[in-house]
């Protein structure tokens, strides 16, 4: 393993600043929000107590760290440090950054940075390896930490660039929701590379930042908008560093509602999200993801019920099925849906089972079936259809499978 460096910088002084697939309707209450199932666990946020951590440049309380892992940010590195350059927050800031063995001149941007930024009064942490191969972004990303000296930590990716408002905004948001994630609503570059994902960022009701953490996008909030205290980071992670192909984020996000942690984002738009088609973020197989996913939803929805209906007799509500252990499977009393070539078939037969007789799961109309419901579907197409079927429906914005909805079908008795 190849050498690794780290080094403090001091600057000037800056002023000092004092100092929560879809569950809806749920038949259980999370602590004040009637209606909704709740993610996490109460007793966990009651009985947690923060405390502080200081590296050997320690910043004052209250202060913030920059977290910033860098591999090979060439093309972007310029644009995004001036970006920490421009922060309007007037506390104590530092910017740590750790690079993960990049041969490109990312180092050198970040030496080029680092004058410009102390003689502003943001003192530069830059850690890094020079090891053949690099890391990862969750090992990057707890080793820019173990660095910092915040008391607050703002994450950002080196190919994105913070409006000049984001530290102080979310530093207001994070103060007055110490045990929550905080992100933002994004601005995507290329502006129209990924659209429906961008809406569903940005388009998210609070009550959707914790119901909808079952849909393939991931965390609710993306991980290059978090803002968090770093005593409630120490108590959740440190983020899994089983380099590429691991989502990282993903699985922090689920420890995090494990622990009773919440979800609040900021709804300005405080980061220009850049789409890279060749990004870490997409070597993680889809399979992975789907997998996470599904032991997530068995371990924390599927034990509230005893049996349930999945919504799609399709190709996706078949592959939940499958993905199913079988004491999750055995509690599917049918699918349902709209198509009529499904229904008239009567039944799916899942003939991998090993069990015997071969389990044969009856397919009915949607408005026959019974709740609780997990749907699988994808917007706009199921929207058409129930709006077709239930004109009077309200359809939530819900970009892909799956969500979960313990509620009657929409539209039984023609009204919902």
């Amino acid at each position: 393993m190849g050498k690794h460096w780290l080094r403090c910088g001091v600057g000037k002084e800056r002023a000092p600043l004092g100092l929560p697939v879809s569950l809806r309707s749920a038949p259980q209450t999370s602590a004040g929000r009637p209606g909704l199932l709740s993610l996490g666990e109460p007793q966990a946020t009651a009985s947690w107590r923060g405390t502080g951590a200081l590296s050997p440049c320690g910043l004052p309380a209250g202060s913030q760290s920059i977290i910033l892992p860098v591999h090979n940010a060439e093309p972007w590195l310029d644009e995004c440090l001036r970006s920490v350059l421009q922060q309007d927050f007037q506390g104590s800031m530092e910017l740590s950054v750790f690079n993960d063995a990049s041969q490109d001149q990312s180092a050198a941007i970040i030496e080029r940075w680092k004058g410009r930024l102390e003689d502003a009064g943001i003192p530069v942490v830059i850690g890094g390896h020079d090891s053949p191969a690099p890391r990862g972004v969750g090992y990057s990303k707890n080793q820019a930490i173990a660095q910092s000296s915040g008391s607050y930590l703002c994450f950002l990716d080196s190919d994105d660039v913070m409006m000049p408002q984001r530290v102080r905004l979310q530093l207001e948001a994070a103060a007055q929701h110490p045990t929550s994630i905080i992100g933002c609503r994004v601005r995507r570059e290329p502006p129209n590379s990924t659209e429906r994902y961008t809406r569903w960022i940005n388009q998210l009701t609070p009550d959707q930042l914790l119901t909808q953490v079952f849909t393939s996008n991931g965390p609710t909030v993306i991980m290059p908008t978090w803002f968090c205290s770093r005593a409630w980071f120490s108590h959740v992670g440190p983020f899994d560093e089983g380099g590429q192909g691991v989502p990282e984020d993903l699985l922090f996000f689920y420890d995090h509602l494990r622990k009773g942690g919440g979800v609040v984002r900021v709804d300005q738009s405080l980061l220009l999200y850049r789409y890279l088609p060749d990004a870490a973020t997409h070597s993680v197989l889809e399979t992975t993801i789907w997998t996470h996913r599904v032991r997530f939803l068995e371990e924390r929805v599927l034990p509230r019920w005893a049996a349930f209906t999945v919504w799609n007799a399709g190709r996706q509500g078949r592959r939940l099925y499958r993905s199913l252990t079988a004491e999750a499977r055995r509690k599917v009393v049918a699918f349902c849906d709209v198509d009529e070539n499904k229904i008239r078939k009567g039944f799916y037969c899942h003939e991998d089972s090993q069990e015997r007789p071969k389990p044969r799961v009856p397919i009915l109309h949607f408005r026959a079936a019974r709740p609780p419901f997990v749907i699988c579907v994808k917007l706009p197409s199921p929207d058409s259809l129930l709006r077709a079927a239930c004109p009077h429906v309200a359809i939530p914005v819900q970009p892909s499978p799956w969500r979960v909805s313990p509620c009657s079908p929409p539209c039984r008795d023609g009204a919902k």
